[in-house]
């Protein structure tokens, strides 16, 4: 079945399914670049403990360190300080 641009108005976005926490979303950036955890610290300087304390919720994130891994991962540093922020669709109009 093809599907042409008048039938795309009866899809619905797809929903957020699972909630993502910072260290999560760290964990799975690092992944996406498969790089461990060891290798993220020798790009960043940041000891592979506190990595690891990060991705596990043991310790937090914050905004300078999110800049760090953001350079190294190739990322905006939003996307690892909210990964679950939900931007509504506007037109470009």
């Amino acid at each position: 079945m093809i599907i042409g641009e008048d039938d795309m108005d009866e899809f619905a976005p797809a929903k957020q399914r699972v909630e993502v926490s910072v260290g999560e979303s760290l964990r799975i950036m690092r992944e996406l670049q498969e790089l461990s955890q060891s290798q993220l610290a020798e790009l960043t300087g940041i000891p592979q403990a506190t990595i690891s304390a990060i991705e596990n919720s043991r310790v937090n994130l914050g905004v300078e360190r999110a800049k760090v891994f953001a350079h190294a991962l190739k990322c905006h540093p939003a996307v690892l300080v909210f990964p679950g922020w939900d931007l509504p669709v506007e037109s470009a109009a």
